[in-house]
């Protein structure tokens, strides 16, 4: 009863205020998921050191985005198909997917967190991780690998909780975990004096225990959303279509992790205070990225139900309002990061050349996230009506390839952080540019083969 109620909301209700309503428990959820990441930044920081921040926050934090990325990237193709289904009211399909999901998150936390462990060290070497931080960062990463498994199954399990409305308990697994984790960071780092090694044994336990919140949940659910632990495994329709639309997303994740790669491997070139002040950055980047995502998601859950509904007017106008929506959002957000940007990064560290570099950085790049808006909800909604492959080439052309190439030149003829720092807004106004098109191409011939009209 309570599923069929909320699955009307989505389809039927007010579209601003479902948003809304679905929107924060996400942007709440996504705001604890970082938070218990930036407290083991900003411990780290504050009492252990610079190097140790870098170790955290630096080559470590990119290779985590790329692997759990690319999950994630997976795992909506599960949210998707289920989100479909549900709006359908196809509950076999939808207890067959959500059965599915969880065998690839098993699968694949295993695989990869034994993959992971063995080249931790091959892969920081690539990355031109300073000497100085490279024994402490392997010993983060090994951790974060051992323990990926968890990470995979919250991730999983919340992405379905989502697909079908449910925006609510996994923001509150997420604040448990988040204070768990500041709790032991605070117990392993500052009592025990653990370092690296104490942060990372936090982040493990911390994963675990939300792992385990969104099982249990999924185990004592109703319906279609009944997780019983006898039948997780693969259906072999179920994946294909999974897979289907989730590689695609994946890789495109993955694409974007190896450019951040490549950027974190120029700016490690610049030594140990440029590394610490972008690894900070990027802890201050990720209130942005908080708040896209969570668009992002939202619009994606909105316009998957209300495909499988079949009313698809709604699409179009769920589309324009996230994008307003996200944008006023964006624009004081920018405006926050700019004036408080000495503040922000003095939480981080007390050395002032990196909070100077760190601020630069910072004044340079925030003022294009507006741009970055129309990818991120024009994505979500394309890939909610099952579109991933175009989305991904975009991506790939537009933001990857662009990236790759504005590096290897730039920095040719001006070997500067400005030059890393521009290759952002640069690929980001085309890539932006591309989305919009592509987007108003689909939308008239979408709607007017369907005949539906706002």
């Amino acid at each position: 009863m309570t599923q069929k109620r909320q699955t009307n909301q989505i389809t039927e209700g007010v579209i601003w205020k479902q948003l809304l309503f679905f929107f924060f428990p996400i942007l709440l959820g996504t705001f604890f998921q970082q938070l218990y990441n930036t407290i083991d930044t900003v411990i780290v920081g504050q009492f252990v050191g610079k190097a140790a921040l870098a170790s955290v926050g630096g080559s470590s934090a990119q290779i985590v985005a790329l692997i759990v990325g690319f999950f994630t990237g997976l795992s909506s193709g599960a949210s998707v198909l289920i989100a479909q289904y549900f709006g359908a009211c196809n509950e076999h399909a939808a207890s067959d997917g959500l059965h599915n999901a969880y065998a690839i998150s098993i699968v694949g936390g295993i695989s990869l967190g034994i993959i992971g462990f063995a080249a931790t060290p091959t892969m920081l070497r690539l990355m031109n991780t300073p000497a100085e931080i490279m024994q402490d960062s392997v010993i983060y990463l090994r951790i974060y690998f051992a323990g990926i498994l968890f990470v995979f199954l919250y991730n999983m399990g919340s992405s379905i909780l989502r697909a079908v409305g449910d925006s609510k308990r996994p923001l509150y697994y997420l604040i448990a975990c988040c204070l768990l984790n500041i709790v032991l960071d605070a117990l392993f780092v500052i009592v025990f004096h653990m370092g690296v090694l104490g942060v990372a044994i936090a982040t493990l336990i911390s994963q675990a225990f939300s792992a385990f919140l969104v099982t249990w949940k999924l185990l004592h659910a109703e319906g279609m959303l009944r997780l019983s632990l006898s039948r997780i495994r693969f259906h072999s329709s179920v994946l294909k279509n999974q897979l289907k639309l989730g590689l695609p997303t994946g890789f495109e994740a993955i694409l974007f992790a190896i450019t951040n790669i490549a950027i974190q491997s120029a700016v490690n070139t610049f030594g140990t205070d440029t590394s610490a002040a972008w690894s900070a950055y990027g802890k201050l980047d990720a209130i942005f990225w908080m708040v896209s995502t969570a668009f992002g998601i939202s619009i994606t859950t909105f316009v998957g139900q209300n495909y499988g509904a079949g009313k698809l007017d709604r699409i179009r106008k769920s589309t324009r309002v996230c994008l307003v929506m996200d944008a006023l959002v964006s624009a004081v957000l920018v405006i926050f990061l700019i004036a408080a940007r000495n503040f922000l990064f003095s939480l981080f560290t007390n050395d002032e050349t990196v909070i100077q570099i760190g601020c630069e950085m910072l004044v340079l790049i925030t003022p294009w996230y507006i741009v970055y808006v129309f990818i991120e909800v024009l994505a979500g909604a394309l890939r909610g009506v099952g579109d991933v492959i175009v989305p991904v080439i975009i991506t790939l052309l537009g933001i990857c390839v662009m990236r790759i190439a504005w590096l290897i030149g730039a920095l040719k003829i001006s070997p500067t952080i400005s030059a890393i720092i521009f290759s952002y807004p640069v690929t980001w106004l085309l890539t932006a540019l591309f989305f919009i098109g592509y987007y108003l191409y689909k939308q008239k011939k979408f709607f007017t083969s369907s005949g539906k009209q706002d």
